[in-house]
C-alpha cells in the first residue's frame, strides 16, 4: 500500500465512523417513539436496496448461495442480537461508554481465534488483553448492590461480533463480502418480521422500564416522526459501511484499524453536544486503557504475521 493510499483510507475510514456515530445518535434520540425491531427492521431494509443498487452499478453479481450454511445462519444470528443488545444499551447509557464497552471486541476475537482458529497468543497479548478488561470494569464501576446485568450489554454485543468475526474469517476463502453482507440484511429483516408477527402489537409492553418498552413497544405508533430518522439511519449504516470497506481495501488494515476508535471520540463529543452526556473520568480513563490495550494487540498482531482482528472491519 502507498502511503497515499494510506492517507485516503484513514480519511474514508474517519468517515465512516462519524456515520456509525451519527447512527447511533439517531437511535438515542428516537427510542421513544419506535419499536427496537421496526427500527431494525427499516434501517436493514434501506441499507439492503442501497447496496444492491450499489452492486447494479459496480456490475457485482447477487450470489445467495453459501458454502456454509450453518455457520452462516450463526453468523447472522450473533450479529443480529449481538446489535440488538448493543441498541437496547443506548436507552440507559451514554454514547461514550456504550462505545468504550464495545470496543473489547478485539480481545475476544483474540480469545475465540485461540480457542476456535487454534492461533498462537503470547504472554504479551494474553497480558494485553487482561489489562484491556481491567479497563472494562473501570468502565463499568460495579457496585454489586446494585449493579445491572444490563450494563453489560454492550459487552454481550462484543461477544457477538468477535463470534461472528470468527466465522467470517472460516467463510470468506469461499463466500465473497457481497453475499455475507446480503445474507446478514435479509437474516435480519426476517427475524425483525417474526418478532412483528408475534410482538408487533404491543400485547407484551407491559412494562415500566424504557429498555423493555423499546424492545416491545407497538410498531408504527408514531411513522411520520419515526421513519424519517430510520431512513436516516439505513442510509448512516449503508454509507459508513461503504467507507469503511474501502477504506480496508485501498489500505494497509493494521493502519485503518487503529482509527475506528474515533468512534469513542465522535460519541463523546455527539453525547455532550447533543444529550447533554459528560463521561466521568472513569469511563475516560478506561476507555484509555481499552484503546491502548486494543492497539498493542494489533500491533503484536502484525509482528507475528496473525493478522486475526486487523484485517476485518470492527463494525
Amino acid at each position: 500500500m502507498t502511503p497515499q493510499n494510506n492517507k485516503k483510507s484513514i480519511i474514508f475510514i474517519l468517515v465512516g465512523m462519524g456515520l456509525f456515530s451519527t447512527q447511533d445518535a439517531l437511535i438515542k434520540f428516537i427510542y421513544n417513539d419506535a419499536s427496537l425491531y421496526e427500527l431494525y427492521f427499516g434501517r436493514t431494509v434501506i441499507a439492503l436496496i442501497l447496496l444492491l443498487i450499489f452492486m447494479y452499478f459496480k456490475k457485482e453479481k447477487l450470489i445467495l448461495k453459501t458454502h456454509y450454511p450453518f455457520l452462516t445462519i450463526l453468523r447472522v444470528i450473533l450479529f443480529f442480537f449481538g446489535f440488538s443488545s448493543f441498541y437496547i444499551s443506548l436507552t440507559f447509557m451514554s454514547l461514550a461508554m456504550a462505545n468504550a464497552l464495545f470496543f473489547c471486541s478485539p480481545f475476544f476475537v483474540s480469545i475465540f481465534a485461540k480457542i476456535f482458529l487454534k492461533e498462537t497468543i503470547g504472554i504479551r497479548r494474553w497480558s494485553a488483553i487482561f489489562i484491556g478488561f481491567c479497563g472494562v470494569y473501570i468502565v463499568l464501576n460495579p457496585n454489586f448492590e446494585n449493579f445491572r446485568l444490563a450494563n453489560l450489554a454492550p459487552i454481550v454485543c462484543a461477544l457477538c461480533y468477535s463470534g461472528s468475526m470468527i466465522i467470517l474469517k472460516i467463510t470468506n476463502d469461499k463466500d465473497n463480502v457481497y453475499t455475507q453482507i446480503t445474507h446478514l440484511y435479509i437474516g435480519a429483516i426476517i427475524i425483525s418480521v417474526l418478532f412483528y408477527i408475534f410482538a408487533g402489537d404491543g400485547k407484551f409492553d407491559t412494562f415500566n422500564d424504557p429498555a423493555m418498552q423499546f424492545i416491545l413497544r407497538e410498531w408504527f405508533t408514531n411513522p411520520k416522526v419515526a421513519w424519517p430518522i430510520i431512513a436516516a439511519m439505513g442510509c448512516c449504516g449503508a454509507f459508513a459501511f461503504a467507507f469503511v470497506f474501502n477504506a480496508y481495501n485501498m489500505g494497509s488494515p493494521s493502519t485503518v484499524s487503529l482509527f475506528e476508535y474515533s468512534l469513542i471520540i465522535y460519541s463523546i463529543f455527539i453525547g455532550y453536544f447533543i444529550f447533554n452526556e459528560s463521561p466521568p473520568i472513569r469511563t475516560l480513563i478506561g476507555a484509555l486503557i481499552i484503546i491502548s490495550a486494543g492497539i498493542y494487540i494489533y500491533f503484536r498482531e502484525k509482528v507475528k504475521d496473525q493478522l486475526i482482528v486487523t484485517e476485518n472491519p470492527i463494525r
